[in-house]
């Protein structure tokens, strides 16, 4: 009786392991042609986080605008707008295709929009700010050097 309980539970996490592997780890990715990994989505998942990186250079523009016209409020606005609380709108179901290296950049992403957010805030430091936004903009050009979005196909039986 107990070997087969112990037979059970190693069952169960094995498949716990290979499900939480493929869905925080994996994500649902294949290799690209231009050398990138490509997540597969949906058409609407894609336009999510495409439309989210539209809202990131929205926020480029208004921080480099603010840094310009030295206008911390401006900076704060622009990167607050990007910052995580923008990551509430994400569905679990899309977060669970993004492979963890995407994940790690996002959420860091989103932590630096906020850290400088708070920078301007405090410092009122325009040079400060663009320091940050240069790093910042270090992750955007990592993320996409390292990653393009195709859309998932689907298969019909």
């Amino acid at each position: 009786m107990c070997k087969s309980c112990w037979s059970i539970v190693i069952a169960l996490s094995l498949i716990t392991t290979g499900i939480a592997y493929k869905f925080i780890v994996q994500g649902k990715i294949v290799e690209a042609t231009d050398g990138r990994t490509a997540i597969q989505l949906t058409k609407s998942e894609r336009d999510l986080v495409l439309s989210e990186m539209r809202v990131f250079l929205q926020s480029v523009q208004q921080i480099t605008s603010g840094i310009t016209d030295d206008d911390m409020e401006q900076i704060t606005k622009g990167a607050r707008q990007s910052g995580r609380n923008a990551q509430a709108a994400m569905p679990g179901s899309l977060v669970g295709k993004l492979p963890l290296t995407f994940k790690k950049l996002g959420f860091d992403t989103h932590a630096k929009f906020d850290e400088l957010a708070l920078d301007a805030e405090q410092l009122g430091d325009g040079e400060h700010a663009l320091a940050q936004l240069s790093t910042l903009l270090g992750n955007c050009v990592s993320c996409h050097s390292a990653f393009r979005f195709e859309i998932e196909s689907t298969v019909s039986n």
